[in-house]
């Protein structure tokens, strides 16, 4: 049949636009890995309440660099606005059937403890919410991009619209966690939704390549099923050690307000002990997984290159948790765990990616 100009223009746009919209996803994956990385920064500063309202900074778009820029009575006005924002929250806790986790945000006193005004504090908070903003209008580009889609492949137009639900929601999460006054389990929240939105950019990437053949031709991996499963089991395994640590933070800032540096570990107690021991079954899951990948690497380089990725990212996470452990907690390397757990997840996902479109009868793409 032959092809007519509209048609030929048709099928030369849809591979441009489909890189358009890879490397607008790819952009965005490496924003919230970048957000995330600041946001282990805010932690591991104390800036986390640099700014008490949201999503102003004490009540401007552009915030203070002096205490004299703000009314004496700050603290009480924030505090107020913060409590009757929890008051709303609580009510949204109650109706889904979270009342003890409800009743503990209205009896802790210490969640409406205002902090005192700190310029670069304050500063580095700020620009973690301009980066998020910058996300969100990444997120929003990505979603207008995968309309081109939707005729062909309307999964990748309604997960990027997912994906930028996803961002609205950890925006407004976000909000809470302030409100809340920084609340470990609202923090590990705020951190599963980021995950999910990493999840979501990757998936909707992976399968434009595959639609648009842009993935590797390999042969079936017999057995690749089975390994997939097993990346499964080891990212579930991963984000609850990722919860933990969450867990072992807020020790760390508990300590933080009465002890020096070099005795932090020593007193962070039983949830430094248990994401110690823990990691363990984690990096045995990832160096079976490594290895496997290694195995097949012999004959198909994709693989090889994923177990050296797997394998260079889990050594340094280790390192990067002996410096922490004996080091007395460097400044420096708190975000960096934390980026390299989050990159970790990803790198499994879209290996589990990999196996399970290759697993699947009849694949001839990777």
């Amino acid at each position: 049949m032959t092809q007519t100009p509209q048609s030929k223009s048709i099928n030369k746009s849809a591979p441009a636009k489909g890189r358009l919209f890879r490397r607008l996803s790819l952009v965005t994956l490496f924003a919230v890995y970048l957000l995330i990385a600041v946001g282990g920064i805010v932690r591991s500063t104390g800036a986390g309440m640099g700014c008490p309202d949201w999503p102003k900074c004490f009540g401007r778009w552009v915030p203070p660099t002096e205490v004299s820029q703000l009314p004496p009575d700050y603290k009480a006005v924030y505090a107020s606005q913060r409590a009757a924002k929890n008051e709303r929250f609580v009510k949204y806790l109650n109706a889904l059937g979270f009342t003890k986790q409800a009743q503990a945000i209205l009896n802790d006193p210490s969640i409406l403890v205002e902090a005192d005004f700190n310029a670069a504090k304050t500063w580095i908070e700020y620009v973690n919410r301009l980066i998020g903003a910058v996300i969100g209008l990444l997120i929003l580009g990505t979603f207008v991009v995968s309309i081109t889609y939707w005729k062909r492949d309307k999964v990748i137009t309604a997960l990027s619209f997912l994906a930028l639900v996803a961002v609205a929601f950890q925006g407004w999460i976000g909000s809470i966690v302030v409100s809340t006054n920084l609340l470990s389990w609202m923090i590990s929240v705020h951190m599963l939704i980021a995950l999910f939105i990493v999840a979501l950019l990757i998936y909707v990437v992976f399968r434009s390549r595959k639609r648009h053949n842009t993935l590797q031709n390999l042969p079936i991996w017999q057995g690749g099923n089975a390994t997939a499963w097993i990346v499964l089991l080891a990212m579930a395994a991963l984000l609850v050690q990722i919860v933990l640590g969450t867990e072992v933070r807020a020790g760390i800032d508990h300590v933080a307000a009465s002890l020096p540096r070099s005795q932090w570990i020593a007193n962070l107690g039983t949830a430094f002990l248990v994401h110690r021991s823990y990691s363990w079954v984690i990096v045995v899951l990832q160096l079976f997984i490594s290895y496997k990948l290694w195995q097949k690497g012999k004959q198909v380089r994709l693989y090889k290159q994923l177990s050296v990725a797997m394998l260079a990212v889990v050594l340094s996470e280790v390192l990067l948790g002996i410096i922490m452990a004996y080091g007395a907690v460097p400044a420096f390397a708190q975000p960096l765990h934390l980026v390299l757990a989050c990159g970790i997840f990803g790198l499994m996902y879209y290996v589990f990616l990999v196996l399970r479109y290759k697993a699947a009868p009849g694949t001839v793409n990777a």
